[in-house]
């Protein structure tokens, strides 16, 4: 059984940082792009970054531009996004996703990750 974990939300002040791991079961994602995902209150799910299979490749929503990185560990099957000067508006649910695409690119649409994570909460308070 396919499963992704994310771990590392939690209450942080505005300005602080959080480090989300997202760690694959069943199988390897080393060849699969990766993605995180937020949902906040009364929203859709949107993507925050994403990841090809090597790390080569990158995208960032503009909103986290310059404070949110995404990285993996293939042999560890495990996708991080380290989270810095954290705001209010970040305040979500954060998904950990994984593609089935072609691996050589990242991908940003909800439709094109076929394995989901069930979520951490990420709270920022002001």
């Amino acid at each position: 059984q396919v499963q992704l974990v994310e771990s590392g939300g939690g209450l942080v002040q505005a300005g602080g940082s959080l480090r989300l791991s997202c760690v694959a079961s069943g199988r390897t994602f080393s060849s699969n792009a990766m993605g995180w995902f937020r949902r906040a209150p009364g929203k859709e799910r949107v993507v925050v970054a994403a990841i090809n299979w090597n790390g080569s490749s990158k995208y960032y929503t503009n909103s986290v531009k310059g404070r949110v990185t995404i990285s993996r560990d293939n042999a560890k099957n495990t996708v991080y996004l380290q989270m810095n000067s954290l705001k209010p508006e970040d305040t979500a649910v954060y998904y950990c996703a994984a593609s089935l695409r072609s691996a050589t690119s990242y991908y940003v649409n909800v439709n094109e990750y076929a394995y989901w994570g069930q979520g951490t909460q990420v709270t920022v308070s002001s």
